[in-house]
């Protein structure tokens, strides 16, 4: 991925999206598009962002059974996302065909979407896979088994939090992606999200990419806290 700091557009509809962009002049970004946005607008969306030079993370998080996440990806793949993702715990045999379905989907003479799984979310906290997935080993080993699971299945990386992107790395090599959301700086409420880290931190402890929502957002001046992130990701001192 050339741009590794991807922006979540955490909104309801096309027009407050396009009233953020409107802070980043020609800028062209990592943005990523979830289910709430998705669901309001659609593919148009896709289209749109695609339209104005804007790479596209699709985090739709798909969880079927194999044909039906097949079928899925196959006419996602023709969006012209740059990334898209499932649920690791949907098991190897769907992500297996999550990917089949990404490559007859795309067009000729492009490059597939890179697809990557969710392992554990980040505003999960390990009590509560305990008690509510009854998954009674320990976060980070629950993360790296999903991780494991994914590379056999042969997708490109996972979801995960700072705090596992080095050991996946280390075991499932470098060029296996780590995308990395809960990102905030030292100053920012952490909100919803249990397991959180400085764009700073995640880049030292090995994570390929990282998702920044609200803190940008939410911002009274988005790109200046944009080119605050970005600067703490590529180390850059002020």
């Amino acid at each position: 991925m050339d741009k590794s700091l991807i922006i979540a557009l955490d909104f309801a509809g096309k027009q407050e999206v396009n009233q953020f962009l409107n802070h980043f002049n020609d800028e062209k970004l990592f943005l990523k598009v979830g289910m709430e946005l998705f669901f309001q607008e659609g593919p148009s969306i896709i289209y749109d962002l695609k339209e104005k030079g804007h790479d596209i993370f699709l985090d739709l998080k798909l969880h079927d059974i194999p044909n039906t996440v097949k079928g899925a990806m196959k006419g996602l793949a023709r969006l012209g996302c740059n990334l898209v993702n499932v649920h690791a715990a949907g098991g190897k045999e769907m992500m297996s065909a999550a990917l089949e379905g990404l490559e007859a989907g795309t067009p000729a003479g492009q490059s597939r979407p890179a697809c990557i799984s969710v392992t554990q979310l980040t505003s999960t906290s390990e009590e509560q896979m305990r008690e509510e997935q009854l998954v009674q080993v320990p976060l980070e080993e629950s993360v790296l088994h999903y991780a494991a699971l994914t590379k056999k299945a042969g997708l490109d990386g996972v979801v995960c939090s700072t705090f596992e992107a080095k050991s996946i790395r280390q075991i499932l090599g470098q060029s296996f992606l780590t995308v990395a959301p809960g990102i905030r700086l030292q100053s920012d409420d952490v909100q919803d999200q249990k397991r959180v880290a400085t764009p700073a931190y995640a880049k030292s402890e090995g994570a390929s990419a990282i998702v920044v929502g609200r803190p940008i957002t939410k911002s009274v001046n988005p790109l200046e806290k944009y080119i605050e992130f970005k600067q703490s990701w590529e180390g850059v001192h002020q």
